[in-house]
């Protein structure tokens, strides 16, 4: 699974306004109903059921990055968000450490297995510190989704 099959481009920014975790969730939420993946009438019943799952434990996986990621019926496909805060945000990450780099991921209900393979592939890209830095430095959207496209090749 790669991350451009599920992460719309229209649903990315390198200027993420948001200076706590709800915040960061409802603006990367914002993405995409932007991107035409979710209604904005679906906007308000998705931010609970992202937050209720910040609940059982934060998404912030520490060095810097945070996955907040749910299920929903608002949703047909997996679809995906990319976020970035330049200041960081404090996401309750596992490291203590601020986040400056999200993937949001939703969910039909009734799916596990491309949701369980996105959040492991983009967990292990993000392993490799080079590719955090080259998303962390992208200047626009564009940069962001070549940074992702270029890592994405190397590995085939």
């Amino acid at each position: 699974m790669k991350i451009t099959d599920f992460l719309r481009e229209r649903a990315i920014s390198v200027e993420l306004a948001a200076t706590d975790k709800e915040g960061v969730i409802r603006e990367m939420v914002r993405l995409l109903v932007k991107a035409g993946e979710i209604k904005t009438a679906e906007e308000e019943k998705l931010v609970p059921i992202l937050l209720a799952r910040e609940a059982l434990g934060s998404t912030g996986i520490g060095q810097g990055v945070g996955i907040p990621h749910g299920k929903a019926n608002c949703v047909r496909q997996l679809v995906g968000a990319f976020g970035l805060s330049r200041r960081g945000v404090n996401f309750d990450s596992l490291d203590g450490e601020p986040a400056h780099i999200f993937f949001l991921l939703v969910a039909p209900e009734d799916s596990a297995g491309p949701h369980l393979k996105a959040l492991a592939r983009i967990s292990r890209l993000l392993k490799d510190r080079f590719f955090r830095e080259s998303l962390k430095e992208a200047k626009d959207e564009k940069q962001v989704l070549r940074v992702i496209l270029q890592e994405e090749q190397k590995g085939q």
